[in-house]
């Protein structure tokens, strides 16, 4: 009996393999960009499955690029440091001392966990932050957040050259300034945004710890146009933390992203289930272009 199971489980994996070869064969030399947080970060197995996925996104021909974030790590240092750290509408108020703790963490600890993990699971990894090769300029956001940063002008020629020459990315979200010696702390998602739509990526994946965009019934919308989502804040069916990651899917798009999706990072194997599947996860934005097939990926 044992034997007949495993019989079926390899089959099983036999047969998702297998259907898994049209999205293989579509995505082949596509630029996807990869928001990486939350919990998933402090564990070290989920951790190792983000880039087991990641490593097999390249080894079938894509084109990853992974923009992670910190903010618990970040939050753990200025703790151990007694730096107060304040928050205005959900974003860190970061002052000279709080910036310096931010690249610390972001471009040191985080990244390099990040590029290790890749790397450990035979995949060839480089981090860099937002200020190599001025990725990133930024403005500052609001005064009253101090140095955090909205990107005004990309330069994304370094991470076509790293990902041409077969090595994933890893960014950091922290940014050089238009003035000397300026340095920015950039949302995550913001800097995954910006980056996707510079590159003008084919998806942005925006992993998150829900499920994706419910509707007023409180069920995850799978689909969605800008105008949908439009109407759906307006009427404050959106709302909270969601509105700032459905702007940055819908400015990614404007910006000339074929599709972002925000879905759930702790689900196994997100990414793989997002883009190898025709069902997919979590809510995909898009504009209006028709789709080669019905629910079409």
């Amino acid at each position: 009996m044992r034997k007949q199971a495993m019989n079926r489980d390899w089959q099983a994996t036999a047969r998702t393999l297998s259907e898994a070869l049209p999205y293989m064969q579509r995505y082949t030399g596509a630029v996807v960009v990869v928001k990486f947080g939350g919990n998933a970060m402090g564990d070290e197995a989920a951790m190792a499955e983000f880039a087991r996925d990641i490593v097999l996104m390249r080894q079938v021909g894509m084109n990853p690029v992974v923009v992670h974030g910190g903010g618990p790590m970040i939050n753990d240092l200025l703790k151990r440091l007694d730096i107060k750290s304040d928050f205005i509408r959900g974003k860190r108020v970061t002052d000279q001392a709080t910036v310096e703790v931010v690249e610390m963490v972001l471009s040191g600890l985080v990244n390099k966990r990040i590029v290790q993990a890749i790397n450990d699971q035979g995949g060839r990894a480089v981090g860099i932050s937002g200020k190599d090769d001025d990725l990133m300029v930024c403005e500052a956001d609001d005064p009253e957040l101090g140095f955090v940063g909205r990107p005004v002008e990309m330069n994304v020629e370094v991470l076509r050259d790293l990902y041409n020459a077969g090595i994933i990315p890893v960014v950091a979200p922290v940014a050089t300034g238009q003035n000397d010696n300026e340095t920015f702390n950039v949302n995550g998602d913001t800097a995954a945004g910006a980056i996707a739509g510079a590159l003008k990526a084919d998806r942005l994946l925006l992993l998150t710890d829900v499920a994706g965009v419910k509707d007023a019934s409180g069920e995850v919308v799978t689909a969605m146009t800008p105008e949908q989502v439009r109407e759906m804040i307006g009427s404050g069916v959106i709302s909270g933390g969601m509105i700032p990651k459905v702007e940055t899917a819908l400015k990614a798009v404007e910006d000339g992203v074929r599709a972002a999706v925000i879905l759930d990072g702790r689900v196994a194997n997100a990414c793989l289930l997002e883009l190898f599947t025709d069902h997919g996860a979590g809510s995909m934005i898009r504009s209006t272009e028709p789709r080669v097939k019905p629910r079409s990926r």
